[in-house]
């Protein structure tokens, strides 16, 4: 059986850990090895990782790498998606960018704007609504900038219902849903309402960068 955690980029290898059996031992210290690269491949130069964000990669890597035990030291549920929030900048997509290229065996997500999404919905009505309703895992990007949602004059809080019938997936058949977001739980339920959020706590693992994290892309 080949070594999934050996990733190679261009000529380069990186043995981010050790097979033992069926079961692959990570390394931390390989695995932000790997991503201080791999974000440089993908960001660009300038791009780094900060030492006080090492809890958190160290916790959003114990999920990506389905390491269920050592998440659950975290209070991570590895069945459920990710609610990945924290202050404007701080690196909140970036992380849902790069973090799945330390399992490239494994399925991924796609990443949708919130304020895309509402603009489709606004052209063409409900069917955007139900084209995000299908078995596929998506991460919505910066929930709750977008706008409520307007098709022939009637209003609709657009990623509100994507939300209760993403929630209705997931329990049904175990389809994910992450998000990353600006706004704090007072926010989410004044954004989207009370049957949203309490959907929201078993739908997500609640994850966040600290409230004074800087801005990285200053």
């Amino acid at each position: 059986m080949s070594n999934p955690s050996v990733i190679y980029e261009g000529a380069s290898q990186f043995e981010l850990g050790t097979l033992d059996g069926k079961v692959i031992n990570y390394n931390f210290d390989k695995i932000l090895l790997y991503l201080q690269v791999k974000g440089k491949l993908m960001f660009g130069k300038n791009f780094k990782i900060y030492n006080e964000d090492h809890q958190l990669i160290l916790k959003l890597s114990s999920y990506f790498i389905q390491d269920r035990e050592f998440a659950l030291k975290f209070g991570i549920d590895i069945d459920k998606g990710l609610l990945l929030s924290g202050p404007v900048g701080c690196g909140k997509t970036t992380m849902m960018m790069l973090l799945p290229h330390l399992v490239p065996h494994k399925r991924k997500y796609n990443i949708v704007p919130a304020r895309n999404i509402v603009f489709g919905f606004n052209a063409i009505g409900y069917k955007m609504i139900e084209d995000y309703c299908d078995a596929k895992d998506y991460c919505f990007d910066d929930l709750g900038v977008e706008n409520i949602g307007t098709h022939f004059g009637k209003d609709c809080n657009v990623l509100g219902e994507i939300l209760i019938s993403r929630y209705d997936l997931f329990k049904e058949k175990g389809v994910k849903t992450h998000c990353t977001t600006n706004l704090n739980a007072e926010e989410i339920q004044e954004r989207y309402g009370e049957r949203v959020r309490s959907r929201m706590r078993e739908l997500f693992n609640l994850v966040g960068f600290e409230a004074s994290s800087v801005d990285k892309r200053l």
